[in-house]
């Protein structure tokens, strides 16, 4: 089974003016979440929308730096069955030629986490739960 888009992630300069925004689109997400430097919101088909801050970016890879314009801020996660499966797709994908932006790791949050670029430099997920 392929891995399925899970979750599309945002990285936010300002979070409450990110979450202001679109609480004017529908969406119900608390107020005491503009606080925090990770907020996730559940759509009504289950597919989640994540925003984080900068800081939280950082955390886990220092060097990153906002893009130089407004573009390519949105980012893609794809869940995968298993562990194994996010180094299977993520290798698969790199033996195609695609970009590799972070080797598959066991991240701090429990999840085996990987990075690809598409083609247009779109940073796109691959992540599992580690007790998976």
């Amino acid at each position: 089974m392929p891995p399925k888009l899970d979750l599309i992630g945002m990285i936010v300069r300002d979070m409450p003016a990110a979450l202001a925004f679109y609480r004017q689109l529908g969406w119900d997400i608390p107020a005491d979440m503009d606080t925090e430097g990770h907020v996730e919101y559940v759509l009504p088909n289950g597919l989640r929308v994540a925003w984080d801050t900068y800081e939280v970016i950082r955390s886990f890879a220092p060097d990153w730096q906002p893009p130089p314009t407004d573009k390519h801020r949105i980012g893609m996660a794809f869940l995968c069955d298993t562990p194994a499966e996010v180094d299977t797709v993520y290798n698969r994908l790199t033996g195609m030629g695609y970009h590799g932006h972070k080797a598959p790791f066991d991240a701090f949050w429990g999840q085996r986490y990987a990075q690809v670029a598409d083609p247009d430099g779109n940073v796109v997920d691959l992540f599992a739960p580690l007790g998976a």
